[in-house]
């Protein structure tokens, strides 16, 4: 294989303004893969490719090239390890002259044996993770979201049906599959740039991954009912919830972020769905809680978390979170509870959700829900998605259903 200083340089370049910087791993690599109009696809592939493993597997890599991540002679001194390990011929660029071969060898044969450093965590993380989950099972997740996210989409039954999708893709010459008791979703093994796919801009799918589509058909909602997703973000959830609800009845969408309301509007329009109303939640006043007081059929709560189900998607989050910022969430998603559930109607429903696999943010979280409100709530079910079992991505939701 033969080595470009350019597309080297590009790595570096996405590495350090993520690293370093601290800005968004997809954001820099998509912004950084449209600045060359010469890189032709095999290009942007080793560029995105090595960023992406480089971040994911970052302390693996600085273990092996003994060096920390602080600056850009450190970084280069990561790929020339990786790329070594590969066995890529890299003494000819000059960043990579001094690295030694077999002492990057003998370390990463070494890391292999340490389960923080083979998979690339932090020491709180990890230790965050056996807490959690257990250590047998903390060791199949991990190394699940240290693999290759999965992409899925689903289909808008607003707009279109299953077969004219499939037979799109069909003719296009899309590869994919179905997926078992997910009657929307389908999984697409086939490289392609979906967002300037004809399709996909006439709204006849969504980009949605397998495990986020059984959120909105837990909530069991149907046409005409009064709805709030109450961390809607740009409204993957919240369009899904219009197409099984016909289009028919109200669904109330509050999110904190202005930007994440105007890109759920856009979406909408291209979706057909005119039943969504953006809401910031800045102006959920105490006047607007007592209005709509034992008003609402269905309450979706998809809370703010740490991402731990994620992983895979987000790898720079890793680097990012911390213990403090953890416990704030867990607080955020406990008061969530409490604000929206004397809105809903009793026999309303109410869906609890993150995508997290921690059990502080889920299972507990509920627990202690259900002691607060004593007999004003029953759980009806809970559904946890194991990266590790299923290949999806981590999730957890609970059902739960308003007695009076």
């Amino acid at each position: 294989m033969k080595l470009h200083r350019v597309l080297l340089k590009a790595v570096i370049q996405g590495l350090a303004d993520v690293l370093l910087q601290k800005r968004q791993a997809d954001t820099t690599v998509e912004q950084l893969l449209v600045s060359n109009k010469n890189w032709g696809a095999r290009d942007r592939h080793f560029i995105a490719d090595n960023i992406y493993t480089l971040i994911r597997y970052k302390r693996l890599y600085e273990y092996c090239a003994a060096v920390n991540a602080t600056d850009e002679s450190a970084l280069w001194q990561m790929l020339g390890a990786k790329l070594l390990l590969e066995g890529v011929y890299v003494s000819r660029i000059e960043e990579f002259s001094l690295l030694n071969a077999e002492g990057i060898k003998t370390l990463a044969a070494q890391a292999q044996t340490i389960r923080k450093i083979r998979e690339s965590v932090p020491d709180w993380l990890d230790q965050t993770g056996v807490n959690e989950v257990g250590e047998e099972q903390w060791e199949k997740e991990i190394h699940a979201l240290n693999g290759k996210a999965g992409f899925s989409i689903r289909i808008n039954t607003l707009k279109t049906n299953m077969a004219v999708v499939k037979s799109i893709l069909t003719n296009e010459g899309i590869d994919f599959s179905e997926v078992p008791n997910t009657p929307d979703a389908l999984l697409i093994h086939s490289r392609k740039n979906f967002r300037n796919f004809p399709a996909y801009k006439n709204g006849l799918f969504e980009i949605q991954d397998v495990a986020s589509q059984l959120v909105a058909p837990m909530l069991a909602a149907e046409p005409g009912m009064m709805v709030i997703d109450g961390c809607a973000g740009a409204g993957g959830k919240a369009l899904h919830l219009a197409a099984l609800m016909h289009n028919q009845g109200e669904i109330l969408a509050v999110d904190i972020k202005p930007e994440k309301l105007a890109q759920l509007k856009l979406r909408a329009t291209r979706s057909g769905v005119t039943i969504i109303e953006p809401f910031n939640a800045e102006q959920l006043t105490r006047g607007t809680q007592t209005k709509l007081a034992n008003a609402v059929d269905r309450i979706l709560i998809d809370a703010p978390c740490s991402g731990s189900g994620v992983l895979r998607r987000k790898p720079d989050a890793k680097w990012s979170l911390t213990p403090a910022f953890i416990s704030e969430l867990r607080q955020t998603q406990a008061q969530l509870l409490q604000l929206y559930a004397p809105m809903l109607k009793p026999g309303g429903i109410l869906v609890y959700s993150t995508c997290s696999i921690f059990s502080s943010e889920n299972e507990k979280q509920i627990q202690t829900f259900l002691v607060t409100q004593a007999s004003n709530f029953e759980l009806l079910e809970e559904k946890k998605i194991s990266p590790a079992q299923t290949g999806f991505d981590g999730f957890y939701m609970a059902k739960l259903k308003k007695l009076r």
